[in-house]
């Protein structure tokens, strides 16, 4: 069975108060879901359109899991805590068998 992935890269972070109480809620949401964080904060080098600012990569057993991780209450109450916070671009990808 194929993984699934959550990838997030941040465009802008506008609140940084709103980051915070994300951050605060977030890690246990993704671990509750089944989520690892595969990496964080590192080092980015960007080409193309990209941009070279917070990027984050979690993995899931399954497409799935990732998906239902997303839409679990625990992870919409720290969407909600971000809110309007940062501008973001995030998507859920299934990786390859």
């Amino acid at each position: 069975m194929a993984k699934g992935y959550w990838v997030s890269a941040y465009r802008t972070i506008s609140d940084p108060e709103k980051l915070a109480a994300y951050n605060k809620l977030a890690p246990a949401a993704v671990k509750a879901g089944g989520g690892r964080v595969l990496a964080r904060d590192g080092r980015v080098v960007a080409h193309d359109a990209g941009i070279a600012g917070r990027t984050i990569l979690i993995e899931f057993d399954s497409f799935e899991q990732a998906v239902a991780a997303h839409a679990s209450a625990p992870y919409q109450e720290a969407l909600a805590a971000l809110a309007d916070g940062v501008e973001r671009d995030f998507r859920i990808i299934e990786g390859l068998d």
